[in-house]
């Protein structure tokens, strides 16, 4: 059990840090769209803060990593298990057997839409192909699909249509996560050469016309699913060691170790996206340039506030995928993150993995509910704000900006009320101001006391307060 946490961990980690050295490292290298229809588009992701991330594929069936697993490369998030484990073609094919046992007929996506909308989330990501190549939805390119399984008899069998559908019953934007790479295609990691890692398995300039099929089946791949499954906001491509030679950032210690060119054609891509799709967010993860219209640091937040759009993709639990008992962040936790990443001007993609019969863990339900409680009342202080630069955090406090208005927002340890007193540096307001409690309609008075502001919160207000993981306070300048 310890070493399957320590490596749940390491896996995380390892997920981490591209985006993670990517973000730190490179936004100063963040293009701003010229395209009015992305920059309106991109105004309205920022707007919309807190959103939901699903990884789903067989891969849950064996309760273990998504797709790293297959992957031949001597790491703690590569590791194999099971009666397979010691011979890789063995277990390759045991894994992409499951298929034909994958059946989720508890699957019900209107109950997570609407459990996700309870929450406050606004936006969906859902994996439609991880890097192991099988398509949670009917493409056409591919027999390794969902509507290959013994689920196929199922109504709702096309699982990325039915997700999209119901999410944009609830007025969610909809992202499609799609993964570069795929490790099922013979064009990609061909039989004759067997893979030595992540890359494909021979070198794309020596046989030209076998990535120029690889090319084709991703070009088709996204072009389906930007053409037949509804309106679309956001494409979310995943697995940046695919990327232009060029694009390597040698700074960076993952993107060191790309061996050769791996251009997929990403102006070709996107502008087929974008003609089904008008104003469509592209985000080619960790490939700093015109495709990549918000970086999305992985399991972290940067401990500044970043001017460019930006998401940190997080886990709810550990593990981005399922795994039988998961170990969820407390919800004043997941609360006080999303207010850092708002406070630093980001938006919170939130994961959880679904498992093999198709629902979320229990406990998974009792969190978004929990936020969701908290969202009803200071939702004001997250939606349509935009992140601080010149308060900072101060002490329990991070704060968030629209307009004219400021939240201050005092993030509580667990068992703490509402201060009767909160002070407030760097902050400069006219006589006319006015602070209110967000849930509370008691008045609240403030003070300028040697260069500070000082909010003084009456008992009323804090007894009808009552306990929380945070409140906000809203301050009209």
């Amino acid at each position: 059990m310890k070493k399957t946490l320590v490596t749940l961990i390491i896996a995380v980690l390892a997920h981490t840090l591209s985006a993670q050295q990517h973000s730190e490292q490179n936004h100063d290298k963040y293009v701003v769209p010229t395209d009015p229809k992305v920059k309106e588009k991109l105004n309205q992701w920022q707007n919309v803060k807190f959103g939901l991330m699903m990884h789903w594929g067989t891969y849950s069936k064996w309760g273990i990593v998504e797709s790293w697993s297959l992957c031949p490369e001597d790491e703690g998030w590569c590791e194999r298990k099971g009666p397979f484990k010691d011979n890789w073609y063995e277990y390759k094919k045991a894994y992409e057997d499951l298929p034909k046992s994958f059946n989720p007929i508890q699957f019900n996506p209107d109950k997570w839409a609407a459990a996700a909308k309870n929450a406050g989330m606004k936006y969906l990501v859902f994996t439609t192909k991880h890097h192991d190549g099988f398509a949670m939805y009917d493409t056409k390119q591919s027999d390794y699909k969902i509507t290959n399984t013994p689920f196929a008899s199922n109504p709702k069998s096309n699982i990325a249509q039915e997700v999209f559908a119901a999410f944009r019953k609830d007025d969610f934007m909809i992202g499609a996560y799609f993964s570069k790479p795929d490790w099922h295609s013979n064009d990609y990691w061909w039989s004759y050469f067997p893979p030595k890692d992540r890359n494909p398995s021979y070198h794309p300039a020596r046989y030209p016309e076998k990535w120029k099929a690889f090319k084709q089946f991703t070009y088709n791949q996204i072009e389906e699913l930007m053409s037949d499954y509804g309106k679309m906001d956001i494409l979310w491509l995943d697995g940046g060691w695919v990327r232009p030679f060029s694009t390597i950032d040698s700074t960076v210690s993952w993107q060191r170790t790309i061996p050769f060119d791996q251009d997929i054609d990403m102006p070709r891509i996107a502008g087929m996206a974008r003609s089904h799709q008008p104003g469509l967010l592209v985000v080619d993860r960790t490939v700093s340039g015109e495709f990549e219209n918000y970086v999305t640091p992985e399991q972290q937040i940067p401990d500044h506030y970043m001017p460019i759009p930006w998401e940190t993709c997080m886990t709810m639990g550990d593990s981005w995928s399922y795994i039988p008992k998961e170990n969820f962040k407390p919800a004043r936790k997941l609360i006080h993150i999303l207010t850092d990443v708002v406070s630093k001007n980001g938006n919170l993609l939130l994961n959880i993995a679904p498992g093999p019969e198709g629902d979320f863990h229990a406990e998974a339900y009792q969190r978004l509910e929990e936020i969701g409680k908290w969202m009803q009342v200071n939702g004001e202080a997250i939606y349509n704000t935009r992140g601080d630069n010149e308060l900072g955090k101060q002490n329990k406090l991070v704060f968030t900006h629209n307009g004219n208005t400021t939240y201050a927002i005092y993030r509580a340890d667990e068992g703490e009320t509402l201060p009767a007193s909160i002070e407030i540096s760097k902050l400069t307001l006219a006589k006319t101001a006015t602070v209110s409690l967000l849930g509370s309609k008691e008045k609240i008075k403030w003070m300028a006391k040697d260069g500070k502001i000082v909010v003084e919160i009456p008992e009323k207000a804090r007894k009808s307060a009552g306990n929380s993981y945070a409140w906000a306070l809203k301050i009209n300048r």
